[in-house]
């Protein structure tokens, strides 16, 4: 007979997904209280899914006087991004970002709107930083708040690139859509928020981002299974010498990505003491590169 999930496994497992619910429902709020105060106060149009939304409702309103609900017109633009997710990224991935999508929603019209502060700079900065980290603790959740979030993430585990420039092709066409159909000072205040967004994003979540390691060791294979016990990658050992000293040297060659490059470092120190490590920033990786499942 087939033996089930051991019970501690399965615990575990349901608490960790209660805990990512939790998170996720947490950012909802705040990206909601994000669009209905800062955003509504400076009448900004941000990128994503969000920025779109926001611009119909605006068209909708000021050329045919409708004034359309944020839910229906979020959920109808995010049903090709969710069919791509449960495609191509994940399932348990897809329905917990189906649920910060749904919840943003609903709070964004049921929410009232309490303005902080009217000053177009202060609102472009600050609220692009909260809605940077709001999108970020979703990410780090396994999650996303849906929209080009979805593309880009795609995009980044097929062809091995930081996911978050891929959005600012998309972003760039919404912002120049505001520009010429509103005032261009909205447009231009929303590019200073999506930057904010942007930068906050790539501070505090770096899954997409890589980190070359070069290794001076005398300890080259120690060095090797220490990066791959921890980031599952692998490296080359490169024979050298050193100027000083005129010994053999060698240099473990790696790549690994930039949310783990602490950890392997700690782990490499510990396999040797007096390693020399150089960590440097990798802008692009083509060819074989592991990248950890969404689900």
């Amino acid at each position: 007979m087939a033996q089930g999930m051991d019970p501690n496994l399965k615990r575990k497992s349901f608490g960790r997904l209660l805990f990512r619910l939790a998170v996720c429902s947490f950012a909802s709020v705040v990206i909601a209280m994000n669009i209905n105060s800062f955003v509504h106060a400076g009448k900004l149009i941000p990128g994503g899914a969000s920025g779109l939304t926001l611009l119909i409702q605006e068209v909708a309103k000021k050329y045919f006087g409708i004034q359309l609900p944020y839910t229906v017109i979020n959920l109808i633009i995010n049903a090709v991004p969710v069919y791509i997710g449960f495609r191509f990224i994940g399932k348990k991935f897809t329905l917990l970002s189906c649920w910060v999508i749904v919840l943003t929603s609903i709070l964004t019209d049921v929410l009232p709107s309490y303005p902080i502060t009217r000053d177009p700079l202060l609102v472009s900065i600050f609220g692009g930083a909260i809605n940077g980290g709001a999108i970020s603790l979703c990410l780090l959740m396994d999650a996303t708040s849906g929209g080009t979030d979805f593309i880009s993430i795609y995009l980044s585990e097929k062809r091995g690139i930081d996911s978050f420039n891929i959005t600012l092709v998309i972003n760039a066409c919404i912002l120049a859509a505001a520009g010429l159909l509103f005032e261009w000072n909205r447009a231009l205040y929303s590019i200073i928020f999506q930057y904010a967004s942007t930068v906050a994003i790539r501070v505090l979540y770096r899954k997409y981002q890589k980190a070359t390691l070069f290794i001076v060791t005398n300890r080259p294979r120690e060095v090797c299974k220490a990066i791959n016990d921890i980031s599952n990658h692998g490296a080359t050992i490169l024979e050298g010498e050193g100027s000083y000293e005129h010994c053999e040297r060698n240099v473990v060659y790696s790549v690994v990505s930039a949310e783990e490059s602490g950890k392997v470092v700690n782990t490499v120190k510990k396999a040797d003491p007096e390693a020399f490590v150089n960590v440097v920033k990798t802008e692009r990786v083509t060819g074989r590169f592991y990248q950890r499942p969404a689900d």
